[in-house]
């Protein structure tokens, strides 16, 4: 195989791997845990957090949902990754560390 062949199968490779990184980008996931929903994109960036408008909350229970939004937003998150390494795991373990 020639360079220039590598070169227009690397300059490929990237295309797609750019349009898969997009796609996951666009997407929205949501997790909710107990009275709280996040949702956030494939940037990991939070688009949208609801908390249960029946919750009666207490000073006390502050701490409660501070512990609810966390756990909420890393399972999010965790849906990101999983999404991402199911969509990008095929171009190589490699590209992990540039997206």
């Amino acid at each position: 195989m020639n360079i220039q062949a590598i070169m227009k199968q690397a300059q490929k490779m990237q295309k797609e791997v750019m349009k898969e990184k997009e796609e996951i980008n666009k997407k929205i996931f949501t997790e909710t845990y107990s009275s709280v929903t996040v949702s956030v994109n494939g940037n990991k960036e939070i688009t949208k957090i609801d908390i249960d408008k029946e919750m009666d909350l207490s000073k006390d229970d502050i701490e409660m949902l501070e512990d609810m939004l966390m756990i909420a937003i890393n399972k999010a998150f965790e849906q990101v990754d999983k999404e991402t390494e199911k969509r990008m795991g095929k171009y190589g373990q490699g590209l992990s560390g540039l997206m």
